[in-house]
């Protein structure tokens, strides 16, 4: 059973910045995958970052230069630096785990959310 807790969220001008933490806990599997995802109202959820266990990112266009995603691996946490916010950025932000099995075959896990608004 994989329990994933974030924290971080808050209200912020635009320009600020947020930093969000996600701890994971229960069965982590070596190969595994942990991101930020966002939905606004109304809208789709969609991806905003993710770090693999190997280290490697990807992040969304609207966010590359602004949000920097990083893990400690020793605490099962991944993080997400959100600065020059901006208010299109306002979202209920989701840490989501995958543990994958083989290169195409995961499950994954999704936290609680937490709300990110920013204030123009």
């Amino acid at each position: 059973q994989v329990q994933l807790v974030e924290s971080g969220g808050g209200l912020v001008q635009a320009g600020g910045s947020l930093r969000l933490s996600c701890a994971a806990s229960g069965s982590i599997f070596s190969s595994n995958a942990m991101g930020w995802y966002r939905q606004a109202p109304g809208k789709r959820r969609e991806l905003a970052a993710v770090i693999t266990s190997g280290g490697s990112t990807n992040y969304a266009d609207s966010v590359k230069g602004r949000f920097t995603i990083s893990r400690d691996n020793a605490k099962n946490t991944v993080y997400l630096q959100m600065n020059s916010l901006k208010p299109e950025d306002t979202a209920t932000y989701y840490c989501n785990l995958r543990n994958y099995y083989s290169d195409y075959s995961f499950y994954e896990r999704w936290g609680q959310g937490t709300q990110v608004t920013v204030s123009s």
